[in-house]
């Protein structure tokens, strides 16, 4: 059974890693996907990401945009809308990681942090909620961090973002319940990415994996089951909330 058939979904940072995954989940299960990419190095995994979700027998366009940019962010929903119609799911995923002590840390380097992780969900959110009021329907979901939730010592500016995407997430969500919009976040634990590849082998693997009660990192799929929850009619009670997806770390 298709959850999301005709649906239309904007995936943020959706050429790699767990933005893939939610992209390739979407579209298995019938929502036409319109997804974002920042880096002409990324360029390449974007295109072939775009023929394997038009294999899947939905729409699928890559976009070069920098969600954390208030003027490329309009123009890319903007564009969306031409292309697709409408828009029926927000899924704000782009994220970076800075990391280092906060003696150590430049204004830029928090800056570059904040702008991708936060901003951007500022930034895409505020487009989104034209057309889905026009709908009367809309399903938003945020990218937060378990790290946004327990905080960590030297990703000061990782830990601030994650933990304003939460404080949004329940905000809008009461703004926009009465318009039928559901907004909710996602908090990761360690996840295999591209991000977090240092942390697949070795002493610093399993030190990490002792700490996790289901002794293993989730996948970028563990992650996109939630987000295909969230995304659906399964869901259509739930909004405000923050679902950590972390193996029992959060415990």
């Amino acid at each position: 059974m298709k959850l999301l058939s005709n649906k239309v979904a904007i995936v943020t940072g959706g050429a790699r890693g767990i933005g893939e995954a939610i992209a390739v989940k979407l579209a298995e299960h019938g929502a036409h996907i319109a997804f974002t990419y920042v880096s002409d190095s990324s360029g390449e995994k974007a295109a072939t990401l775009q023929k394997k979700l038009q294999a899947l027998g939905v729409k699928a366009k890559a976009y070069q945009s920098n969600a954390g940019d208030f003027v490329q962010s309009e123009t890319f929903v903007n564009d969306v809308i031409k292309e697709f119609g409408t828009i029926d799911i927000c899924v704000n995923n782009a994220g970076i990681s800075k990391d280092n002590l906060l003696l150590r840390m430049s204004a830029q380097q928090w800056d570059e942090v904040i702008n991708t992780n936060l901003k951007s969900v500022f930034n895409m959110t505020k487009q989104v909620i034209r057309p889905m009021m026009k709908a009367k329907t809309g399903s938003i979901i945020n990218m937060s961090s378990i790290i946004g939730i327990t905080g960590n010592a030297g990703q000061s500016s990782y830990a601030a973002s994650k933990a304003g995407i939460i404080g949004f997430t329940k905000s809008i969500a009461k703004e926009m319940g009465s318009r039928n919009i559901r907004c909710n976040a996602i908090a990761p634990g360690f996840v295999e990415t591209d991000m977090t590849g240092y942390l697949k082998e070795g002493e610093a693997a399993e030190k990490y994996k002792s700490s996790i009660p289901l002794g293993r990192f989730g996948t970028g799929e563990n992650i996109a089951d939630v987000v295909l929850f969230l995304a659906s009619d399964w869901s259509s009670y739930i909004t405000g909330q923050t679902i950590s997806v972390c193996g029992g770390l959060n415990t």
